[in-house]
């Protein structure tokens, strides 16, 4: 039987992301909470998957970086709201996350786990009933939609900043029978 990893191998290439320093490896086993510092979600409601633009021309799924002592679950609920307006309405369920090595000597903020944490995805149910709140200090969310999960992968493939990150985690919550 194949893998996930030989079924998705982009997804689970290492890699590295040169803006931040970091050094990626995707994997489905769930790590300890304390280790989390970001979170993603494939977010599930009528009509689809949930997808995000900026005002850059990035599009991602809604997910962003853990507040101190904040648990996971705020933190999805947070960036759910903040970068696409929804409501989380289901418990999450765990996907996959990428184990970050970081090169830099400090952590991205003073309460992140360093050098290693993990960018955790989860698949929820959520509903959309606001705009994107859009603090200050976040990107701008420009645009929120709800496509069928083909549409949504095509929408993020064409214009995604991680890597095909973001569609590869749509097409393995199909795989899986998430969405």
């Amino acid at each position: 039987m194949e893998t996930w990893a030989q079924q998705f191998p982009h997804l689970y290439a290492p890699s590295h992301w040169a803006e931040g320093g970091v050094d990626l490896q995707f994997g489905t086993e769930q790590p300890p909470d304390e280790l989390i510092g970001k979170a993603h979600v494939v977010g599930r409601t009528e009509g689809g998957i949930v997808v995000c633009q900026n005002d850059r021309g990035w599009r991602f799924l809604p997910g962003g970086t853990r507040e101190p002592d904040e648990t996971i679950e705020h933190l999805v609920r947070r960036e759910v709201r903040e970068e696409a307006g929804a409501r989380v309405t289901g418990p999450l369920i765990w996907l996959g996350g990428h184990r970050a090595h970081q090169r830099r000597p400090e952590p991205y903020r003073p309460h992140l786990p360093h050098p290693v944490s993990y960018w955790a995805n989860y698949v929820v149910d959520v509903t959309v009933d606001g705009n994107p709140s859009n603090p200050d200090d976040a990107e701008q969310v420009i645009e929120v939609l709800v496509l069928p999960p083909d549409e949504a992968i095509t929408y993020l493939d064409a214009r995604d900043d991680n890597n095909g990150v973001m569609a590869g985690l749509v097409r393995l919550a199909q795989a899986m029978g998430l969405v």
